[in-house]
């Protein structure tokens, strides 16, 4: 009996998160639209992540990541990898955790690899795990837009967006991305 709740609970989770991930599934030319609609609103944030995302070799947004759960949880999105501005493929990330929530709610994710080696290794594994196959380094923006320039020197660094802004005590480890068409 006590086997049960783990696995109702988990039934419970996936229940409320599924039909968040169908109605996530979006064309190219949405996920396209809202990952600009996301970088303007970063860069907005500080001056210094234009010159940023200018620099580095890939930029991979994922403008709507839902995370709903009761207990255990997950979270779905839909992104793209641009290269030199230009769509390049598309991705699906996904993540299950375990612990106090209850609710659901809607981020952004934006990756930047900042070095050819950190795309390639991400580009030649379909289903690459953050905290796995490399770690990302999230960028806190300070007062006056400033960014702490020991973290732009990873070679994959992240930000993470909420409604109310830039969100600090997010970890992206256990996301794993993997390839889709659109």
């Amino acid at each position: 009996m006590t086997m049960m709740r783990p696995l109702a609970a988990v039934l419970l989770s996936l229940a409320l998160l599924l039909p968040w991930a169908t109605a996530a599934a979006a064309s190219a030319a949405e996920i396209d639209a809202r990952s600009d609609a996301v970088l303007e609103r970063l860069s907005n944030q500080s001056p210094e992540v234009r010159a940023l995302v200018a620099r580095a070799e890939g930029v991979l947004i994922f403008p709507r990541v839902i995370k709903a759960g009761i207990g255990i949880g997950g979270e779905y999105g839909e992104g793209v990898l641009r290269i030199g501005n230009e769509a390049v493929q598309y991705y699906n990330t996904a993540a299950a955790s375990i612990g106090f929530q209850l609710g659901a709610q809607a981020k952004a994710q934006i990756l930047l690899f900042m070095t050819p080696s950190a795309l390639a290794d991400f580009r030649a594994k379909d289903g690459w795990e953050i905290g796995v196959d490399a770690s990302v380094t999230l960028v806190r923006i300070g007062a006056g837009g400033s960014i702490d320039t020991t973290t732009t020197r990873a070679p994959v660094i992240g930000f993470v967006l909420a409604d109310r802004g830039l969100m600090y005590d997010l970890s992206l480890s256990g996301s794993k991305i993997s390839r889709i068409d659109r």
